[in-house]
């Protein structure tokens, strides 16, 4: 991995990991045209969820933003797998945020603000987007959080 985007990564102490492999019958990410949209990514961290529950629950929205940031992480290897280099990235479109929420819980966007705020300090102004934080019963695995990103890439 070179260029600006890896070293904004090394800076940040911060690790691109490999993509983490489909639950079911869909690619992590396709490219369409210049654009780039990620299937729905879970906070997974070698391979398992470091927490599982609804927020405002089991999970705190502290724990849930961190975890908001280990999915935009995956969001971008698997960005990084259909395009083979970071730095294509000419902005972050479009993240979706899914908080699955104990029934009285209602910071969701504080949560997908983990994810919002990584992509800003990775990519700069290339990460400032559009976003929706949804609030849910339930995600796969009882992950307490999932990110989509819709990425446009340069040309």
């Amino acid at each position: 991995m070179s260029g600006e985007v890896a070293a904004r990564l090394a800076e940040l102490g911060l690790t691109l990991p490999e993509v983490v492999p489909p639950l079911a019958a869909y690619q992590p990410a396709v490219r369409s045209g210049q654009y780039v949209f990620t299937s729905g990514q879970l906070p997974i961290v070698d391979g398992k969820l470091p927490a599982t529950g609804k927020v405002g629950a089991e999970v705190t929205p502290e724990q849930a933003k961190d975890l908001a940031r280990v999915c935009a992480l995956n969001a971008l290897a698997a960005v990084k797998s259909v395009t083979g280099d970071l730095d294509r990235i000419a902005r972050v479109v479009k993240v979706t945020g899914f908080v699955a929420s104990d029934p009285s819980f209602t910071g969701q966007p504080g949560v997908v603000n983990g994810a919002s705020e990584l992509l800003g300090e990775v990519l700069g102004g290339k990460g400032v987007h559009a976003r929706s934080a949804v609030g849910v019963a339930v995600l796969p695995l009882d992950a307490p959080v999932e990110v989509e990103l819709q990425v446009e890439l340069l040309p």
